[in-house]
């Protein structure tokens, strides 16, 4: 009887064992893979650059696998904190979705690494097209562009302003042409509500939608639109958000409320049309996400950005 309890414990000694060796090479494999992989979250205008040009020209030089994720900032920056993504870098446009992270204590400092402007984008093949471009090619007797977006007919496309920074930032400019084009209203009778369900659509698609000719106009970055190779109006630094100089007595002069996820009503601000780059705390590989980084704030990096059409960073650390 003793003989047999001791070949049962033996037995189960053996299986613990082999239970613990394969636990531990699983974990040995899946840290390998992590080492092999870098994963980059970032705000969804940045397809373009990021999926076609940094994340694939650093995973080659690094000999690693490239996976890239984007979405409205503040809703990747939700996911993230929540845990539902994890990710070595997340890029955000605008230091609102850093804050985010900052609460959730996943990250302590973010860096710039470019930035941006709002535009007007337009279908240059939509029935509104040659209005844009007249606008666009400054030629005489060209209707104002906020005019024409009050054409009947025309679909306007933007961001939802409770998960995205775009989707903000074009309220944010509305209301500052409303004041310096001296045109009571204007934000309204373009946008309508704040979160117009026949306006609003997901930003990882908003100008793919547009050269669908699925809408005529759309707000935009001058970085993705031009990524995306559309044609748009150019905006005064006045509205634009571009000009973090003119923050303080300009810019902050506007604001509007919002019900967040929770219901809550909070009041939104102006921030600086600015990319930031942050490693993660619980990043899998956070060698490879501070490289990630530092490959973004090198010649070779604001090359890419410069060629997908971002302006250089500014302001500082944040």
């Amino acid at each position: 009887m003793r003989e047999f309890s001791n070949k049962n414990l033996n037995k189960k000694l053996k299986n613990l064992g082999s239970g613990l060796m394969l636990a531990s090479m699983a974990f040995a494999s899946a840290s390998a893979m992590a080492q092999d992989n870098i994963n980059v979250t970032y705000a969804g205008s940045m397809g373009v650059v990021m999926d076609k040009y940094l994340g694939p020209t650093f995973a080659k030089q690094e000999k690693l696998n490239y996976q890239g994720q984007g979405q409205g900032a503040y809703g990747m920056a939700n996911l993230l904190a929540s845990k539902k993504v994890v990710a070595d870098v997340f890029v955000s446009i605008t230091p609102g979705p850093i804050d985010v992270l900052k609460k959730a204590g996943l990250v302590d400092t973010s860096v710039p690494v470019a930035s941006t402007s709002m535009v007007i984008a337009y279908n240059p093949k939509g029935k509104f097209a040659q209005l844009f471009a007249a606008i666009k090619d400054h030629k005489p007797g060209a209707e104002p562009w906020w005019k024409v977006l009050q054409t009947p007919g025309l679909h306007f496309g933007r961001t939802d302003p409770a998960t995205d920074p775009q989707g903000q930032n074009i309220i944010f400019t509305m209301m500052l042409a409303e004041k310096y084009y001296h045109q009571p209203g204007l934000t309204k009778k373009v946008l309508g509500e704040t979160t117009n369900p026949s306006q609003v659509l997901a930003e990882g698609g908003l100008l793919t939608r547009l050269e669908a000719g699925q809408v005529d106009a759309a707000s935009g970055y001058e970085s993705a639109t031009r990524s995306a190779k559309l044609p748009y109006i150019v905006l005064p630094d006045e509205i634009n958000l571009s000009n973090p100089e003119m923050s303080a007595k300009w810019y902050d002069s506007v604001s509007f409320n919002i019900k967040d996820s929770a219901g809550k009503e909070k009041t939104l601000h102006t921030q600086p049309l600015v990319f930031y780059a942050a490693v993660l705390k619980n990043a899998p590989n956070p060698a490879a996400a501070k490289r990630f980084v530092a490959f973004m704030q090198s010649a070779e990096g604001q090359k890419i950005f410069s060629e997908n059409g971002y302006d250089k960073p500014k302001g500082h650390d944040y």
